[in-house]
């Protein structure tokens, strides 16, 4: 029988963590007098002379998210939620904060709301924090349409995570004591991004991730209106 909500066999989905889409209907500029100094015989005397929109459709409309304060977590789906929390607290060194699941539902409430095929069942998700920064949020889906292989950085779609480290080489070292498998040598970057050493590697179930240093900043922020976001900027001192 179909159903509007998930079928819950532990907990109900928190709507919270995947919001539909909101209205903010921020206020439009309020129409004022002008300059009096500008302003001729037959100008208005008062803003109740004044023309008024005919809607708030007619109001131009704010740029970017209303109330916008940062990146609050980054998702993505592993084969193996047990695997995956065992390499990101014991070899990266995230915290594991709580879990829930399994959500699954008998009507088309997976598609209608998460995109994914409406008989998909996710097992279970994992909220992670990783020292300073976005949270995690991992799955373990189960679907009949799952594609098991992680696109790679030429695939649409393709993304990696990058932690932030004071020392590299440390970082490198401590990773290939943990088996990592580390993909080349580390870089130096050039032109903006100069200041800067990276190094891509891969989790046991191929997911990309890097490290990167810069621990005298970089060439860009010399003179750029506008800093890029960094850990040991914002307000928590690194590990």
């Amino acid at each position: 029988m179909s159903s509007p909500e998930p079928r819950r066999q532990q907990h109900a989905p928190d709507t919270s963590e995947h919001p539909g889409t909101r209205e903010h209907p921020g206020p439009g500029p309020s129409p004022g007098p002008g300059d009096a100094s500008a302003r001729g015989p037959s100008s208005p005397s008062s803003t109740s002379d004044l023309p008024r929109p005919s809607s708030t459709s007619d109001l131009p409309s704010p740029s970017g998210l209303p109330g916008l304060s940062g990146v609050e977590h980054i998702g993505f789906t592993v084969p193996s939620l047990d695997a995956a929390t065992r390499f990101f607290t014991e070899v990266i060194g995230c915290e594991l904060v709580y879990t829930l699941g399994p959500f699954q539902s008998d009507g088309t409430w997976m598609t209608d709301h998460l995109n994914v095929h409406p008989r998909a069942v996710m097992r279970r998700l994992a909220f992670f924090r990783c020292a300073n920064g976005p949270n995690f949020e991992v799955f373990e889906y189960e679907s009949p349409d799952q594609h098991p292989v992680p696109p790679r950085n030429s695939d649409v779609g393709g993304h990696h995570l990058a932690f932030h480290v004071t020392d590299l080489d440390a970082a490198v070292a401590h990773l290939r004591s943990h088996g990592v498998r580390i993909l080349g040598e580390p870089t130096a970057s050039s032109g903006p991004s100069a200041g800067q050493r990276w190094v891509y590697f891969l989790t046991p179930w191929g997911m990309q991730l890097e490290l990167v240093s810069y621990p005298g900043g970089k060439a860009y922020e010399a003179d750029a209106p506008v800093l890029l976001w960094q850990p040991e900027t914002s307000g928590q001192p690194p590990r």
